[in-house]
């Protein structure tokens, strides 16, 4: 599966609850979007509060609502996260990062 079809069925589920609803209590607007994925991505890195180690189950549910609401912002703001993906590690490829420095 890639993520055309990925995203197609994230579409097809968020509308089956219908939260693309004009009338919606969970608009599923860019702002928004981008809000959810912060929380998301907050309650990956709340895994690790404790521990350098996260329950396996737990993490996956945890990276895989960060990767929906990744591919349904990028989908309703218009880009192509692939397209986009590949550019980037294109100008990551000669890009260069300084060594941590030592505090």
């Amino acid at each position: 599966m890639d993520i055309a079809e990925l995203t197609r069925r994230m579409h097809e589920f968020v509308g089956s609850k219908g939260w693309y609803e004009a009338e919606s209590c969970r608009p599923q607007t860019p702002p928004n979007l981008a809000k959810s994925l912060v929380i998301e991505a907050g309650e990956v890195l709340e895994l690790f509060q404790w521990s350098d180690q996260a329950d396996p189950k737990a993490l996956e549910g945890e990276l895989a609502d960060v990767f929906l609401y990744l591919m349904q912002l990028a989908d309703v703001s218009g880009i192509d996260l692939e397209a986009a993906t590949l550019r980037k590690l294109a100008v990551n490829q000669d890009r260069t990062w300084d060594p941590p420095s030592d505090r």
